[in-house]
């Protein structure tokens, strides 16, 4: 029994869906389904209730899952004490605008508490990139907000989240219960610096070009909403001071929280991070 069929199998289980399952591994289906059915031939059990709308555990599949989950976590674990033992023990996260969004003091903690020996360094980002420093080799995976150009990174995609037009309070638009990116279109919206990532500044801009304020950071995107009634952008479900307010928009496709690492990057420290993420992240 193979650590690798096991994380297929975890996917599966987690997931309740094969093509799901697949597209988090990063694989196609038809070998991830051949991998199962062996894994199941092997144990002579079935594992999982197959119908058109997904799969369920049966009792055996549920035991597994228990067991799976704790077998890689040592596997894991093993890794990075063995990574420490040659001193390479420390972990760059870059991070972009978390926040206290409960999955991100989620994760911190998990990882705090799994993996004590190793020494944990942040990276705070701007707005002006998304991928919070990793192709400049700043940090070693980034916790982040797609989408963004991911060429020669492997991306995760942890939650997604819709999003909103921020607005002054006093915005006669904040009466709506929803809005089109059309009912904003003449107003200023925020921009980013020249050099943004252009896919991320698109996103932001609705997929227009725009003219309003150039900003950098967060703070400063409320600060220009809230001075020159320019038109903001966020995932829905942050916190807003008293003076702004957020709309939903409906045409707006949500935007993704992403880990992003550089591929081929083999470092088991960011294998033991992507877990500890994906956990916490699928928690409520």
């Amino acid at each position: 029994m193979e650590l690798r069929t096991l994380r297929y199998f975890v996917a599966v289980a987690e997931e309740l869906h094969f093509g799901r399952a697949a597209a988090r591994l990063h694989m196609s289906q038809p070998p991830l389904s051949r991998a199962i059915r062996l894994l199941e031939s092997d144990l002579g059990v079935a594992l999982l209730h197959r119908s058109p709308a997904g799969v369920s555990l049966t009792a055996a599949g549920t035991v597994l899952l228990d067991e799976a989950r704790r077998l890689l976590e040592q596997s894991e674990q093993i890794r990075v004490r063995v990574s420490a033992a040659t001193g390479a023990s420390t972990i760059t996260i870059g991070l972009l605008d978390t926040g206290t969004d409960p999955a991100a003091l989620r994760m911190a903690a998990a990882y705090r508490r799994q993996h004590p020996e190793v020494e944990i360094r942040i990276r705070e980002a701007d707005l002006t990139d998304p991928t919070c420093g990793l192709r400049a080799g700043l940090v070693d995976v980034a916790v982040t907000r797609g989408p963004f150009d991911t060429t020669g990174l492997s991306v995760h995609v942890l939650r997604t989240d819709p999003v909103g037009a921020v607005l002054r309070s006093d915005d006669l638009l904040v009466r709506r219960e929803h809005l089109t990116l059309a009912d904003l279109a003449d107003r200023h919206w925020f921009r980013f610096p020249e050099g943004t990532d252009a896919i991320w500044q698109s996103y932001w801009n609705g997929g227009e070009a725009r003219e309003g304020p150039v900003v950098r950071g967060v703070q400063e995107c409320r600060q220009a909403v809230l001075w020159n009634g320019t038109v903001g952008m966020t995932p829905l479900g942050h916190d807003l001071p008293a003076d702004l307010a957020v709309v939903p928009l409906t045409d707006m496709p949500p935007s993704p929280v992403v880990a992003a690492w550089n591929q081929g990057d083999a470092n088991p420290l960011i294998t033991s991070f992507l877990r500890v993420a994906t956990d916490a992240y699928r928690a409520r």
